[in-house]
């Protein structure tokens, strides 16, 4: 079990190398290339005025269904979800054996990082209606007798999302780049540096610190905005995808929070790229260094690219242009999630059954606590390469059509006339410079 899960781990990601497709890498950059630019031409001809309207978009959802999810039941009942797994893999983390076969490094990397993007995308803001930090703040607002939604102070407008960027760059550090992410005590101390946070920062400043602040809570709510459900006026609607994306709320630091999101990913698959094995190899430096300046490069890298972007553009004396980013960075979720897809879906999918069998054994001593020990892994993605490879390649290309829909009908509600075309310019060649060297990085890895 141990040599499957460890090698699982370390052959999951990328997508195999180029042979696996039919096409020539170089060609499948170029489709894609001409696919963004295509989509941009349709969108000029045909789309001139916007078409998202956060106040009037989505029809109410079933009467049935809203009651359900507004009702009381439903959120205790997801609350006790939430906390249940918590206590469980908590439980793993503090008595179960420093062993990779330990059910919390599924639980941690699998589960938590990438296993919240599919829920998000069907389910809505998943991490917010299950938060064991969540659940801890009201239970200690029920016995002192407080408001969960106030705390002692206002929490900062001007501080933004950029709490949660740092949160998500502390976790993709862990995760990428530090040489002891599979030993249990940093992973234990990361948990619980976390909930300590989370608890002082919703003490202070309430639930808005949560919708802000707590890395997971804003990269679900992120991802929850590309689904159906959402909310106009408190109630729930249906809404389609790209009308539900335009609600995300231009706050300080989003920026840096879908740098931070798509950097990393994009790292995951440059560090296993045979050019940057070779450098790293061949220098005297040392590798752990060298991969921390990496990924910072990354990230920053892909805040530079997409602000320039946003900026170099013609704007009337009404809108400043530092305030471009942040408007248009709702855009670069689609991307985010396009990327994820193609390079953790084999991930998610064969190491999150290796958890599920090794939860029910959390102290490695042949337990089987909830039946699924015996289980056998399905491993049908290794077997048909080609196959993941295309899923992998439409999914990068249908995130930045996306991207480039979204920041188009932007575009054209806060750019003066004269602008709304040529102003796109500059961020349409932004995202294929990432569709290049996204696809570069998949082939490469």
């Amino acid at each position: 079990m141990s040599d499957g899960f460890t090698s699982a781990i370390i052959s999951t990601h990328g997508i195999g190398g180029a042979k696996d497709l039919p096409i020539s890498p170089e060609l499948a950059i170029a489709g894609a290339s001409a696919a963004l630019v295509v989509s941009f031409t349709v969108l000029a001809v045909a789309w001139r005025t916007p078409r998202y309207d956060a106040a009037t978009s989505g029809r109410p959802a079933p009467a049935l269904l809203t009651r359900l999810v507004d009702s009381a039941g439903w959120r205790v009942a997801c609350r006790v979800l939430g906390f249940a797994v918590f206590l469980y893999a908590a439980m793993a983390a503090v008595f179960g054996k420093d062993l990779v076969i330990n059910p919390v490094f599924g639980i941690f990397y699998v589960w938590w990082w990438v296993g919240l993007v599919p829920l998000s995308l069907l389910l809505g803001p998943v991490w917010k209606a299950i938060s064991p930090v969540r659940t801890i703040n009201l239970g200690f607002a029920k016995v002192s007798g407080s408001d969960p939604d106030r705390g002692l102070f206002t929490y900062p407008e001007r501080l933004g999302y950029w709490p949660a960027a740092l949160g998500l760059f502390a976790f993709v550090w862990m995760e990428l780049v530090y040489p002891f992410s599979t030993e249990l005590g940093p992973v234990r101390l990361w948990c619980a540096a976390y909930v300590a946070v989370m608890l002082v920062g919703g003490a202070l400043f309430g639930s808005r610190f949560y919708e802000s602040a707590d890395p997971f809570e804003v990269y679900s709510t992120l991802v929850a905005h590309l689904s159906v459900w959402g909310r106009r006026d408190g109630r729930l609607v249906l809404r389609s995808p790209l009308a539900n994306l335009d609600t995300v709320p231009a706050r300080p630091g989003l920026v840096a929070v879908v740098a931070v999101l798509f950097g990393s990913t994009a790292f995951d698959s440059f560090k296993d790229s045979s050019r940057w094995l070779s450098f790293v190899q061949s220098t005297d430096v040392s590798t752990d260094l060298l991969n921390n300046l990496a990924l910072v490069a990354f990230c920053v890298g892909v805040g530079l690219i997409f602000a320039t972007g946003s900026m170099l553009t013609g704007l009337g004396d009404d809108l400043r242009r530092r305030e471009l980013p942040n408007l248009l960075a709702h855009s670069v979720v689609p991307i985010i999630v396009g990327y994820i897809v193609a390079h953790y879906l084999r991930y998610l999918v064969e190491v999150g059954q290796l958890t599920l069998i090794q939860a029910s054994d959390p102290f490695s001593d042949g337990s089987n606590y909830l039946g699924t020990a015996d289980l056998d892994p399905w491993y049908w993605l290794a077997y048909h390469p080609t196959f993941l490879a295309n899923v992998k390649v439409l999914a990068v290309v249908a995130g930045h059509v996306l991207g480039v829909i979204a920041a188009h009908d932007r575009a054209i509600k806060i750019l003066p006339p004269r602008h709304q075309l040529t102003g796109q310019l500059p961020l349409l060649f932004a995202m294929v410079a990432f569709t290049v060297g996204g696809l570069y990085l998949l082939f490469a890895a």
